[in-house]
């Protein structure tokens, strides 16, 4: 049986948000080209390979211990670099090589009509390939996280630890505005030929009306990008929109992940409540479930020294 770590101020809300804020070698790896995708019905590395790869872009921050690489996994409309303070002070505090990888659709990795947790993962695996990376530590926040379950249910071998960041192997709440900041990031209209400045300044009073929060908005528009003059989205919203109901979902498993697992919840999201708990010990027995008090589903931009603290506790154990 787990060894489930609960803490107090636990509280059960109901919002949503699916993900996430600094130089290093940026790299991108080579491609590969299979056949079809297919469901993970139980069945593991097969049809995860099944799925085709792309070229995935990425950050190494190197360290100067020969330990087990770190690889950060970012959310649903993040990219790499929200992870880059986090990686920095990790290779300090560790000595240990850290990657940040763009998923693809996002960030600077190849657009895809494919975007499910088979595909991600086929992408993650052939890149550790690639890299000759045997064994890692892989760290995933919200869809992150559950690319990064994905691959450790799929390719054991690969994943020496797992730390899934606020997010479970359950149905994300339906409760999500998700469908709406999508609609407004695309009708979003912006001049061409304009300072970046002027264009973030139009895009942010444009996806007020739907986008209250303004951290969401702040963090939408690190997408904003600008190309010979004109300004657009750098992460593919239409393929986001088609798989949206994939990636609020989880592959089904009959198998389970038996090595060190952590799972690290904000106190103030919803994301991981009581009512998961059954099915992580199910696909995850050695499962450990911590929460970091007052942060939200952003825990390592929240609490990022607290977030920092959990990780190296659990590489130490």
């Amino acid at each position: 049986m787990s060894n489930f770590t609960m803490s107090a101020l636990c509280r059960i809300f109901t919002r949503g948000l699916l993900c996430g804020p600094s130089s290093c070698l940026s790299a991108t790896g080579p491609r590969d080209f299979c056949s079809g995708v297919s469901r993970l019905e139980g069945a593991g590395s097969e049809s995860v390979r099944a799925a085709s790869a792309v070229n995935l872009t990425y950050d190494v921050f190197d360290g100067k211990v020969d330990s087990t690489p770190l690889v950060f996994l970012h959310g649903l409309f993040g990219s790499k670099s929200n992870f880059h303070s986090i990686a920095k002070s990790l290779v300090q505090r560790t000595g240990r090589k850290v990657l940040t990888v763009d998923a693809r659709n996002h960030g600077k990795s190849p657009h895809s009509p494919v975007l499910t947790y088979e595909a991600m993962t086929s992408d993650l695996t052939h890149l550790l390939g690639q890299l000759h990376i045997g064994k890692c530590v892989l760290i995933g926040h919200s869809m992150g996280g559950k690319v990064a379950m994905t691959t450790a249910l799929s390719q054991p071998n690969l994943v020496e630890g797992l730390v899934v960041v606020d997010i479970s192997p359950s149905q994300t709440s339906a409760r999500t505005n998700f469908h709406a900041y999508i609609q407004a990031m695309k009708e979003v209209k912006i001049a061409s030929n304009i300072p970046r400045s002027t264009a973030r300044r139009l895009a942010e009073d444009q996806l007020r009306k739907i986008v209250k929060e303004r951290s969401v908005r702040q963090f939408l528009l690190t997408n904003l990008e600008e190309q010979n003059g004109d300004y657009g989205w750098r992460i593919n919203l239409e393929a986001i929109s088609n798989h949206l109901e994939d990636i609020m979902g989880f592959p089904d498993f009959n198998i389970t992940y038996e090595g060190p697992t952590l799972f690290l919840g904000g106190s103030s999201s919803a994301y991981i409540s009581s009512e998961d708990y059954p099915e992580i010990q199910r696909l995850f027995p050695s499962a450990d479930i911590q929460y970091i008090p007052d942060a939200s589903h952003w825990i390592h931009a929240d609490k990022p020294l607290d977030f920092i603290s959990s990780i190296i506790t659990f590489l130490q154990s």
